[in-house]
């Protein structure tokens, strides 16, 4: 194991650029103490040339955003018969997009939170004044709008009355064409990593999320002190389980693989609602991953390790 060659990808140009190199950092840093030989590499227009030339045994894509989380980078890593650490890109391309994530898993029973999605030229054609009425009128004043497509929180608003939906619009498309509206559900916030490293799923213990002014933002997500975390998180047992069961069902539902982040909100009646699912999830120092890996007693350099192991077919 100690002679094996592992890139790390990290950066790109997506939104979730800066994350990104903080998610490489810390795989990389874990990586080479466990003895593999790393090379962190942002990419480039050089990237494929580079990846043929020197052919390594496996690649980490460490990136957010449409950089990699999008499924093309996948493909065409699968294309050059490129060993990684990630899922399919069929099953990156579901959980990438919200909307057909939610479809997925409400068909196969799991909750999700009433919502609308629309893209920016519907929302200009059909009148934004007629649309924002019917938005209201259907879904009530209390939303969540986000992106349909990308993570770290950008461009997701908490609307509390209708006179902030048309800002909270705006926010959302600055980020990509298609917007995601739902119906606000109120609870605890969980986020629950599961995980193979050739053994089959495993669900790791939930994390709960407890930002400091109420809000899970870009801040709250990556500033320390800004959040609060219980890993595990603080459910009922009977609670918990049924945040498990969620948890992996959406995970083999869409196909994910390694390591994968399901966000949930559980209700005051104990019911999980699925928020999303992050196929190539946060692995910075304040992410939620780590948190779940160190909660199952595990080491974090060990488990990384065990990844590339796996994805080498060693």
């Amino acid at each position: 194991m100690s002679q094996s060659n592992v890139t790390v990808l990290a950066g790109g140009i997506s939104h979730e650029r800066e994350v990104s190199l903080r998610s490489g950092r810390r795989v990389a840093d874990a990586l080479t103490s466990s003895g593999l030989s790393v090379s962190l590499v942002d990419p480039d227009a050089s990237l494929l040339s580079r990846l043929a030339s020197q052919s390594p045994d496996a690649v980490w894509p460490a990136l957010h955003g449409s950089s990699g989380e999008d499924g093309a980078l996948l493909d065409l890593l699968r294309a050059g018969d490129h060993s990684y650490v990630g899922p399919s890109p069929e099953a990156a391309r579901l959980a990438w997009h919200k909307p057909t994530t939610k479809t997925l898993a409400g068909r196969a029973g799991i909750p999700t939170a009433p919502s609308l999605t629309l893209a920016r030229e519907a929302f200009r054609e059909l009148g934004a004044g007629a649309v924002l009425e019917l938005i209201v009128a259907h879904l009530g004043e209390h939303l969540v709008v986000k992106p349909a497509q990308g993570g770290s929180a950008q461009g997701v608003s908490i609307v509390s009355a209708a006179a902030d939906l048309p800002r909270a619009m705006v926010e959302a498309f600055t980020y990509g064409e298609e917007a995601l509206v739902e119906k606000f559900i109120s609870g605890t916030e969980v986020g629950v990593t599961v995980m193979n490293r050739g053994n089959g799923a495993e669900v790791l213990p939930a994390v709960e999320i407890v930002p400091l002014d109420g809000v899970y933002s870009f801040e709250a997500r990556y500033n320390a002190g800004e959040t609060t975390f219980y890993a595990p998180a603080r459910l009922a047992d009977d609670t918990a389980l049924r945040v498990r069961d969620t948890a992996l069902t959406v995970y083999e539902l869409l196909g994910l693989d390694y390591l994968a982040r399901i966000d949930l909100i559980v209700d005051d009646a104990g019911v999980a609602w699925l928020l999303e699912a992050n196929a190539l999830p946060g692995l910075t120092e304040t992410s939620l991953v780590p948190l779940a890996i160190e909660a199952a007693g595990y080491d974090l350099a060990e488990t990384f390790a065990a990844l590339v192991t796996r994805a080498r077919g060693a």
